[in-house]
């Protein structure tokens, strides 16, 4: 069956897609979107603030390259600060995470997912977490799922922190036999502090057989992957001290997680996400490109679940309104190792047509335009980042696979090899690795770092670290910083006008970083300017007032902001300046000073480009 797509987006005639809706509803199977609006609407009744999604590239936050779940934009407010949506919250949340990659091409694993969340920041503890969470997915008003085929596991408890026989104790109450629930150490039920100290405690995950219904085992064994993880509760009850040990928290949270393509796929009795809606479209259309069947040859379908989800990951991360391009760095790196990886692919596969990812980046626009309307906001930048870095790579592929066809004679690609593999032919690492495993060999991933640094120091995007979330450091340097970043972009648009807008930031204590929509190299006389206008208000000795109110109002008060796809429906604006010469009106979640005096004087180092039509500049603190 063809997919017929309209030449523009915005028509939504994905007659496919369309079909297949209709084909869901009538053998009375779930869509994506009732899914989402019932976990929703469910919390809604239970007095949580449903919440817009934050964007994929994290606000002030260092240590990340991507928002990798629920709870990472949420991480002030999980240490204390009061959020404006209340002490009870829920979301679906997009999500990035790099760090199981090797995993796509399986059933279940993916770069981007949404999860679905809710929060209690000091409101409600484990007993209403756990039955909220039996509720919702056993009642004949929610999900309907039969008790049978569902299983949960709990902290077993340790040297430093004890069973936890309450949430044990609460699914007992509520039906699960004592079988069905596995006693497990740390390295599986339990959420611990990103850094050396910070928030943590056990949490509780709940199961879904997919196997058989009428052969569902007695017992529950979490190796046996017939049972998918479908949710999980984290009670973050203590906090890790430095040195070691715990103590226990004065604000006790709620973080629970539910994976919205694994519960989809399971409560429409699929073992395959990619069998589900949210990918159907995708599939079709690399069948009808490569010539192939999904589902008939493990190698060929575990090729197209690589293709599908790296291609809707980089259509994300494009276009996010953050304005990402794929670059050799950051979250530009990691487009672009998507991309390529997907483009030899899809050669394997057969797709002989020289210009085809967009057209999947079309098919993810329309399946989830309605959803996220960034997608259709940004469709034109979307469509040329894909068509220029796959002509790209495209001219250069042909020629580093033969490359690397001459070092297939000996065991080891060496450092420099690899490194001029990427140089030369823009082969990321991991496609080399790739390659080098199909063929038996080893890659000297050491001396190829050690070549990388030699050149611009890029080895930064090789390093793990930057892949794992953290706590976003709100210590005093980098507070300063964050409300210097307010200044300094109030003032570029004063200098180069209303058009100028964050496209993303990165502050560490050090300096801050950001990046705005502005064509040009700005000139001497303009950086000089606006370094001057944010000086001038730093000797005003203004005060920082947060103010707390409506997005529609804030709006109406003229507050920058990404409005559409970061913020609830309450939310804080800062004000900076006299009410009659306001010099900076943003909406923001961090940390700031209290009086901007404290920030001495304001330096830019660089002003640099970040992107096609994205700008950066950084800057110090003197």
């Amino acid at each position: 069956m063809k997919l017929e797509k309209c030449q523009v987006v915005d028509q939504k005639c994905f007659k496919f897609y369309h079909f297949t809706i209709i084909i869901l509803i009538f053998i009375n199977m779930i869509t994506s979107r009732e899914l989402r609006q019932k976990f929703l609407d469910f919390f809604a009744s239970k007095g949580h603030t449903i919440i817009s999604s934050a964007s994929l590239i994290p606000e002030n936050d260092p240590t990340a390259l991507f928002t990798t779940a629920g709870m990472h934009p949420l991480v002030p407010y999980l240490l204390g600060e009061e959020h404006p949506g209340g002490s009870r919250l829920a979301d679906a949340q997009k999500c990035i995470r790099t760090g199981d990659i090797d995993e796509v091409g399986d059933s279940t694993h993916h770069t981007f997912f949404e999860m679905l969340g809710n929060w209690s920041l000091g409101d409600y503890f484990k007993s209403d977490s756990i039955k909220y969470s039996f509720e919702f997915l056993t009642s004949s008003d929610w999900l309907n799922i039969d008790v049978n085929r569902l299983a949960v596991s709990v902290f077993v408890g340790d040297d430093d922190a004890p069973f936890d026989a309450e949430a044990h104790d609460l699914w007992l109450g509520l039906g699960i036999p004592e079988k069905r629930i596995a006693r497990l150490p740390k390295k599986n039920n339990w959420w611990d502090a990103p850094g050396v100290t910070g928030p943590c405690g056990p949490d509780t995950e709940i199961f879904y057989w997919v196997g058989d219904p009428n052969q569902v085992p007695e017992s529950f064994n979490d190796d046996n992957d017939l049972w998918v993880e479908i949710w999980n509760n984290v009670f973050m009850q203590y906090n890790k001290k430095i040195g070691g040990g715990f103590e226990p928290l004065a604000q006790k949270n709620v973080d629970t997680g539910m994976g919205m393509e694994r519960v989809l796929a399971v409560l429409n009795d699929s073992g395959d996400n990619y069998r589900t809606e949210l990918f159907v479209n995708l599939i079709s259309k690399i069948e009808e490109l490569s010539g192939q069947k999904y589902g008939l040859d493990a190698s060929v379908t575990r090729m197209m679940r690589i293709v599908a989800d790296h291609l809707k990951a980089a259509t994300f991360i494009i276009g996010d309104d953050k304005g990402i391009s794929p670059s050799n760095t950051d979250q530009g790196y990691i487009v672009r190792r998507l991309m390529r990886r997907t483009i030899r692919l899809g050669r394997q596969l057969g797709i002989k047509e020289e210009s085809w990812t967009h057209q999947l980046a079309q098919i993810v626009i329309g399946d989830y335009a309605d959803v996220y309307g960034e997608l259709k906001r940004n469709q034109s930048f979307i469509l040329e980042q894909f068509n220029k870095e796959e002509e790209k790579f495209n001219r250069t592929l042909e020629n580093g696979l033969k490359e690397f066809a001459k070092l297939e004679s000996s065991n080891i690609i060496s450092g420099v090899e690899a490194f001029n593999l990427f140089q030369s032919y823009g082969f990321p690492l991991e496609m080399t690795e790739e390659l080098a495993i199909e063929k038996g060999l080893t890659v000297d991933k050491l001396g190829f770092e050690a070549e990388l640094k030699k050149h611009q120091d890029l080895s930064r995007t090789a390093s793990a670290g930057k892949f794992k979330g953290g706590l976003a450091d709100s210590g005093d340097e980098t507070t300063k910083l964050h409300t210097a970043a307010h200044l300094l972009l109030a003032a570029l648009r004063k200098v180069l006008g209303d058009h100028v807008v964050q496209r993303g930031s990165n502050i560490t204590p050090e300096r801050l970083r950001l990046d705005f929509s502005h064509a040009d190299k700005m000139t001497d006389d303009q950086i000089k300017t606006v370094e001057d206008l944010v000086n001038i208000e730093i000797q005003k000795s203004l005060p920082v007032i947060c103010e707390q109110m409506p997005l529609s109002e804030a709006k109406d008060k003229g507050a920058m902001g990404v409005f559409e796809s970061k913020y609830g429906e309450e939310v804080k604006v800062y004000k900076i300046g006299e009410d009659d010469s306001i010099f900076s009106y943003e909406i923001c979640g961090g940390p700031h000073v209290e009086n901007i005096s404290v920030l001495g004087h304001f330096r830019i180092l660089k002003e640099e480009s970040s992107s096609s039509g994205v700008r950066r500049i950084k800057a110090i603190l003197e």
